[in-house]
């Protein structure tokens, strides 16, 4: 049995997909991500739907600008695909996807599912970093 999908407030919603708490409070009453009220009141957003949030505006291109990527990525499972002994795991941080494949047995270990913030730690020999040309 799959554990619950975690309710994540507008703040951590927000740390999620990369943008601002306001940014998050608008695309609400936009109706673009839907809020409910937690037990004290709080608006929160399932995970599951800030999950497929993040993967439609990843697919869009959505976003700009200048950005060198840490070694850390914080953001959310967007899809786990399993077969035999090995899971892929795609994870959403802002409007990239970072795709890990791993043990069919780490990724359950984990409770890996869609709606599940995650911490993706990449090692590279080689880094390309790329920026808008000005003017």
């Amino acid at each position: 049995m799959l554990p619950s999908v975690p309710q994540f407030r507008l703040s951590q919603a927000a740390d999620l997909l990369g943008v601002s708490d306001d940014t998050v409070r608008r695309w609400v009453a936009q109706k673009l991500l839907v809020a409910d009220a937690d037990g004290a009141g709080r608006q929160v957003i399932d995970g599951a739907e800030i999950a497929a949030f993040a993967r439609e505006r990843a697919s869009s291109g959505s976003g700009g600008g200048r950005v060198s990527a840490r070694n850390r990525i914080r953001g959310i499972v967007t899809e786990v695909q399993k077969d035999g002994l090995m899971a892929q795991v795609e994870v959403t941080a802002g409007r990239f996807r970072l795709t890990s494949l791993m043990s069919r047995d780490a990724a359950e270990e984990m409770g890996l599912q869609p709606g599940v913030a995650a911490t993706v730690v990449v090692k590279a020999t080689n880094a390309i970093i790329e920026t808008e040309s000005a003017g």
